[in-house]
């Protein structure tokens, strides 16, 4: 792993955008937040809880002993011109994970990037599915794309207590995922240069792995994130379904009310200040799914906690992205290109 590039100890001034998803005030162009603070070397800084943390939190996977390791390469499942497609496999945690990773033609080695899918129904959920415009470009682009199947997802091994445990799992799958590789020793990935992309749930994953694991990645980029807070996610997608699982987590864990510091234990903007790589976040003003004001506050929270954050909004821009989603992955490119390359 490469030393700890220096990074703003303070992001900058965040954008000052009207709260809510829709954007009619917002100027065409995504907006930047500027650099102002001469720059230092990060280093992880500790956000001890208040009160002893429970198994299921995330004090308790930052004192875990992650492990990563076996990344095989299987079935090749398609060949393009300027890159393969392989069915692959690795270890994390002691459960077998399963996913897709795109090779470039060419001499390596080539930077890697690990990508974090949004939430799919995991019984009809495929291998590799989610972000195929991302797979495709990263990999023209010159990146080895490692796509993760989460635990209960395609050929990855079950955890049947995940849904309760609020998705903690799919964090440690990502991390697994980059110490898969980092000691993997295939001469087309350049172990030292590893970047993480997540969108919508995936996004959340980005969160949780920038304070579980810092230094692990070397530049982060979240899309269409979902909160940091996971009672706001519960609020927004699960209980309007009516799903049981919410029964079940409350019954287990309490609510937000009766028991506050679960809830604070396992957000990570609690422990923002634990965050070490740059993060970039794209959100479209009239996102309907996940509400640009989680962003925001996202953005605010790593900010204030010192970290190298930076806020992108798309006016007119959904969920999905649509017209501006090459624009914005130009700058996910560059931002990648800045810190892997």
């Amino acid at each position: 792993m490469r030393p700890r590039r220096t990074a703003c100890a303070a992001a900058g001034v965040l954008l000052t955008l009207t709260a809510g998803c829709t954007g009619g005030a917002d100027d065409a162009a995504p907006e930047r937040t500027p650099a102002s603070a001469p720059t230092t070397t990060q280093t992880p800084r500790s956000s001890p809880a208040p009160t002893p943390a429970g198994p299921v939190s995330l004090p308790a996977l930052m004192r875990r002993e992650h492990t990563g390791s076996g990344l095989r390469l299987g079935t090749v499942l398609a060949r393009a011109s300027a890159y393969t497609r392989y069915a692959v496999t690795y270890e994390a945690n002691g459960l077998t994970i399963s996913g897709v990773m795109n090779v470039p033609e060419g001499k390596g080695p080539f930077p890697a990037l690990v990508l974090a899918h949004g939430y799919i129904d995991p019984d009809v959920y495929v291998t590799g599915q989610g972000m195929p415009r991302e797979h495709d470009l990263l990999a023209r682009s010159g990146y080895v794309v490692l796509h993760v199947d989460y635990r209960n997802h395609a050929r990855s091994d079950d955890d049947p207590d995940n849904d309760v445990n609020l998705r903690l799992g799919y964090t440690e799958d990502v991390i697994g995922a980059a110490k898969a590789l980092r000691s993997s020793g295939r001469p087309e990935i350049d172990t030292d240069r590893i970047g993480l992309l997540g969108r919508s749930m995936g996004g959340g994953v980005v969160y949780n792995t920038l304070v579980v694991a810092p230094g692990l990645f070397d530049a982060a980029v979240a899309y269409a994130p979902v909160s940091g807070r996971p009672e706001e996610n519960i609020d927004q997608f699960q209980r309007p379904e009516g799903d049981p699982v919410v029964a079940r987590i409350e019954a287990e864990h309490g609510t937000p009310e009766d028991n506050p510091e679960f809830w604070r234990q396992v957000s990570p903007l609690t422990y923002a200040d634990r965050a070490t790589e740059p993060l970039l976040i794209h959100h479209g003003t009239a996102d309907d799914t996940c509400p640009l004001r989680w962003s925001r506050a996202a953005a605010a929270a790593f900010e204030s906690a010192g970290a190298d954050v930076e806020l992108r909004t798309y006016a007119g821009e959904g969920h999905t992205f649509g017209p501006r989603w090459r624009e914005s992955m130009e700058l996910t490119m560059d931002h990648f290109d800045r810190h892997l390359r």
